[in-house]
Formats: structure tokens, sequence, C-alpha cells
């Protein structure tokens, strides 16, 4: 069977499985932000816990990315796609049959491993496979099949939780997996391991997880005494695992692709700082949308579709552009019409329309699809071949970070001004402060996210 596809077709297909595998986490985690006001009746659960249901699948995700990537890299990024896939899918069916918020907590935690290891491996991939001349292109489609999933998650989630319950949104994906297993084990032959000659360094790895975990732990206990512990001893084991890593012959991370390569570094503290600032806004105008102008979960999908479906409609056409224009000035005009939506939701209010909604979520969609596909492009044509995986996991751990640094802020401001209680009408005024505050601050921090964009410098094309 293998014989009767072309080159050209045996890159499609490739293709294909890859952007099918990065549709489905953005589905789930956009599909699970429409169902929590229904999780939340189902289990009685507070703000705070509601929020560890997205925000645990972010954690275990950003604290496995870069071992996986580097597991990659030296074993194959094929054999550890494919494991990522599979352990995804057993997640979801625990998911689907959960009897209570910790135990679907946990179903998202295992489902973070799974993505950890598909997330790690599949832009590398596609970046293998693909020359660079048609790379932005690619990477493009693929970061259009991220948005295609975050705009129907919205819109099919909402149908599915408001008519089948909250569970179809989980059982909706077993099928999908079973087609990436099946896809991905008959037509991707080719195996990746160009750093196969180094040894894996399981020391520095759980230095590397134990750090990250304590950061995000201790980001997300915000602003008590036990935040302050968890932030200490996570930075000392980041302090410590820099030292270390410097000296071993075959580092999780050679920091040197931080310290030699500008176009590397800006470009991925671009990716933190546009994710910080704009992940939440999903979360946070859904639970504005269904509580205080209280439309129905279908309602607020169709809503939430406008933001995602313009960075489904353009991202292709903005990494096209990437391969010929340099992508730190589309990716920065991109991040100046996101600061300029988020600043004006720093005015929202109760009387706010929703078609002013809809159009802001438009502009702020259009410019991260002018941001998303080019900063890729820039941060996989900037290293070796032999990091492609490291550095498709140092991407997705500063894009799965920032997010959990985005649900992070929300938690903080929420505990100072709401607590740890339900969000009932007696808390709608505190509710809409906090989201001025929070569209204020993501605002400003997206404005200094355009200047390391454009501080990235011109990226190289002959990897």
């Amino acid at each position: 069977m293998q014989h009767f596809f072309s080159a050209k077709e045996n890159k499609n297909i490739i293709l294909f499985v890859v952007a099918l595998s990065s549709f489905i986490a953005p589905f789930m985690t956009s599909s699970i932000n429409i169902s929590l006001p229904s999780i939340e009746r189902e289990f009685i659960v507070d703000a705070i816990k509601l929020n560890w249901i997205t925000s645990s699948y972010i954690l275990s995700a950003a604290v496995f990315l870069v071992p996986a990537g580097k597991l990659a890299d030296i074993y194959g990024r094929k054999r550890f796609f494919n494991l990522g896939i599979f352990i995804y899918l057993a997640a979801t069916i625990m998911a689907s049959v959960s009897q209570s918020a910790m135990t679907l907590i946990l179903a998202r935690i295992v489902q973070g491993i799974g993505s950890a290891a598909v997330f790690s491996t599949n832009i590398a991939i596609l970046t293998s496979v693909f020359p660079p001349e048609k790379r932005g292109r690619v990477l493009g489609i693929n970061v259009s099949a991220v948005y295609t999933g975050l705009s129907s998650g919205p819109f099919l989630g909402g149908i599915m939780t408001e008519h089948f319950g909250w569970r179809s949104i989980f059982l909706f994906q077993i099928p999908l997996c079973l087609i990436i297993l099946i896809f991905a084990y008959q037509h991707i032959k080719t195996e990746w391991a160009d750093a196969k000659s180094e040894k894996f360094d399981l020391s520095g790895s759980i230095t590397y997880i134990l750090s990250i975990l304590l950061i995000l732990l201790g980001f997300s206990a915000v602003p008590t005494i036990k935040s302050i512990i968890f932030l200490s001893a996570g930075f000392l084991l980041l302090a410590i695992f820099y030292y270390v890593e410097r000296k071993v012959s075959s580092p999780v991370i050679n920091f040197n692709i931080f310290i030699n390569n500008i176009t590397f570094t800006f470009s991925s503290l671009a990716a933190f700082i546009n994710y910080t600032s704009t992940f939440a806004i999903s979360f946070l105008m859904s639970l504005y949308l269904q509580y205080i102008k209280g439309i129905s979960p279908q309602q607020a999908g169709l809503v939430l579709l406008s933001q995602p479906i313009m960075m489904t409609l353009f991202s292709p056409f903005a990494g096209k552009l990437s391969d010929k224009i340099e992508p730190r000035i589309i990716a920065s005009i991109g991040m100046g019409l996101m600061t300029a939506g988020l600043f004006y939701f720093s005015t929202i209010s109760d009387s706010t329309e929703i078609l002013s909604i809809v159009a802001i979520l438009m502009l702020i969609g259009f410019g991260f699809a002018l941001f998303s596909s080019p900063n890729t492009n820039a941060i996989m044509s900037s290293v070796d071949k032999k990091h492609y995986g490291i550095a498709s996991a140092i991407f997705g751990t500063m894009r799965l970070t920032g997010q959990m640094f985005s649900m992070a802020i929300v938690i903080v401001v929420f505990s100072v001004f709401i607590g740890k209680v339900r969000i009932m009408p007696e808390h709608y005024t505190l509710f809409i402060k906090c989201l001025k505050i929070l569209f204020t601050m993501f605002a400003i921090l997206n404005f200094s996210g355009i200047f390391a964009s454009l501080a990235r410098g011109k990226i190289k094309r002959d990897n």
C-alpha cells in the first residue's frame, strides 16, 4: 500500500494526521469552558475548583512537554506521537465516565500528559517533513486546525452540553483519537530521531518537572503563604536545574539555544506573553455571557465562535505570508490588534452589547491569526534539525505555561475580590469588577509583548 502514494501524497497524509491531532486538545479546551456551568451544577463545586478542571490539564501538559520533546528527539518523534495519542484517548474515556469533580480533574491531568507527547512532536514532524520554503504554509494549516478546534468547540460543545450533557464532549473525541492512531500507524513510516546519539538526563528532567510544577502551583495559590513556599522552592530548583544542565553532556535543555539564538529566545518570549494575556478570554467571556447576559450554553458558544473562526480563516494566509515577509513584522501587527481588543474589554459592563463583544472577539481573533503562524515559523526555522523536538516542546511549554499563568492571574483576582464561593447573583457586580481589572492587566501585558516580537530579528531559512 505504501508505494501507491507519491512523496507529495505521503506528506499530505502526515499533514492530515498532525492537523487532526492539533484539533482535539483545543476543541476539548473550548468545549469544556462552555460546559463549566453544567459541571458546576452536577458536582456542586466552587469557582476555584471549577477553574482547576481547566487548569489541571494545562499544568500537566506544561511540566511534561520539555522532557517529552527531548525523549522524542532521542528515541523517535513518531513513537512518542503515537504514545501520546493513546494516553490522551485513555484519559478521555476516563473523563467521560467521571463521577466526581476530583476524578474529572485527574482525567484532565492524564490528558495533559498525553498532549505533552503529542505537542512536543507534531510540529517537529511537520518541520522535518516539509522544506523551509513551504514551512510557513504548512504550519499555518496546522495552526488553522488548532483554531478550528477552538472555534467548533464552543458551538458544538454548547449544542452537545445543552442536549446531551457535558460528558458528550469527551465521547465525541474518542473516534477522532482512533482515526489518528489508525492513520498514524498505517501511513507515517519514517522515524525521526536526530539526537539518538545523546542520552536522556533523567535527574535533570525530574528537577525540571518539579520546578515548573512548584512554580505553576505557586502562582495558582497566590496570595497565600503556600504560594510563597511553592514559588521559592520552584525558582530555587529552576536555578539548580540551569546550573547543572550547563555542565552535563546531554542536557534536557541546551541553554545555548537561548543564549546564541536571539530569534528563538524572543519568539518564545512573545509566545509566552501572548498566551498569558489572551488565554483566559474564552473562560471569562463564557461565564460573563451565561451569568451576566443570561444566555444559554449554545448561544454563548455561538458568540465565542467569532474569535477562533477568524483564527481558522486567516492563519494559513498569515503562515504563507511569513514565508515571504519577516515573521516579526506580521506577528507584531497581530499583537497590536489584540492589545486594542483587550483594552476595549477592560471597559466591559452589564450593558455591553453582544454585537460589540462579537466585533472585538473577531478583531482579537484576526490579530491572533497574524501572530501565531508567523511566530511558530520563526521558532522552528531558527533551530537545527536535531533540536526540532525540543524546540517544539519549548514553544509548547511557553504556550501552556502562558495559559496556566493566564488562569493563575484569574484565580488571584477572583480570590481577592470574590473569594472561594459559587458565582451567584449577589456577586455579579464584583464579577464585572474582576473582568475590568483582568482585561486591563492583560492589555498592558500584551502591549509589552509587541517589543519582544519586534526584537527577535530575522529568521534563517536554510534548515
